[in-house]
């Protein structure tokens, strides 16, 4: 590590946070044990609401058919949804939630009986075949929250509401999402991470695992600039370098980079 890769790294770990001290959490996306039951494209979810009997439910099964974000759907601050559904019987959460009675939902049953000799034997499930496996976190799915995926040459970060990732996908969940957006996909994160922190997977791309993401120095900031120039990278499509270079050059003043180190940084990665 050079001299000026020394100064940078003192930097970022004397005025950022380790990210598992924020008030966040980060857990991986649904795992269904057979996807080919479970989730479903917007032709078979527009069959399965034709054929319930009653507008009752029609409406109870529109409500557990969500969304779902595959790992392929992340971009940096973005995703394109594959037109992809979760069909979301999910095993409740004890205490708080009641588990979902597939007797309860004929059309969706209907059409995962013909899964049935996968389902049935599948390790992930909850106290029914139709039920998902049990899992602790549920209600984080339905929260903002920002996402990426383990295998990426790149820092691929993106801001996610009411879409349900696949196991594939990481996300995280708590509060200044638009802070915590714009410093990870930063390119002084990135160096950061790549040069000190990073595990390659070992054909060129990095590997963004979840115990690696928790070492990050993030740095706290009081003001708004950072979260409303994320906030204008999110919001306009045209002018993305420029919102990225602004959000870059601020992030190497909030750890107080000198401009030959910022220049090093922006320049190199």
């Amino acid at each position: 590590m050079s001299e000026i890769e020394k100064s940078i790294k003192a930097k970022i770990e004397a005025v950022g946070m380790p990210l598992k001290d924020w008030d966040i959490q980060i857990n991986y996306g649904i795992k269904t044990g057979c996807n080919d039951a479970f989730i479903i494209d917007s032709i078979k979810r527009n069959e399965i609401l034709d054929n319930c009997t009653t507008e009752e439910e029609r409406q109870k099964t529109a409500e557990i058919i969500r969304p779902i974000l595959r790992g392929r759907d992340v971009c940096r601050y973005g995703y394109e949804w594959g037109d992809l559904w979760l069909i979301n019987t999910h095993n409740g959460i004890k205490g708080k939630l009641e588990r979902i009675h597939i007797e309860d939902y004929p059309s969706i049953k209907q059409h995962i009986d013909n899964y049935w000799d996968k389902i049935e034997s599948r390790t992930d499930q909850g106290d029914t075949a139709y039920n998902l496996r049990n899992c602790a976190y549920l209600d984080e799915f339905s929260k903002p929250k920002i996402i990426w995926i383990e295998l990426s040459d790149e820092s691929k970060f993106a801001l996610c509401d009411d879409l349900v990732p696949l196991n594939t996908v990481f996300f995280l969940t708590g509060n200044h999402l638009n802070h915590i957006l714009g410093l990870l996909n930063s390119k002084l994160i990135h160096w950061y991470f790549t040069t000190c922190l990073g595990t390659s997977s070992g054909v060129g791309t990095n590997r963004w695992l979840k115990y690696t993401i928790e070492q990050l120095p993030l740095v706290c900031h009081t003001d708004e600039d950072l979260s409303q120039l994320v906030a204008a990278r999110l919001s306009d499509k045209t002018n993305v370098s420029i919102c990225e270079s602004k959000i870059d050059s601020l992030i190497c003043k909030m750890y107080g980079l000198t401009q030959e180190e910022c220049a090093y940084v922006i320049d190199n990665y």
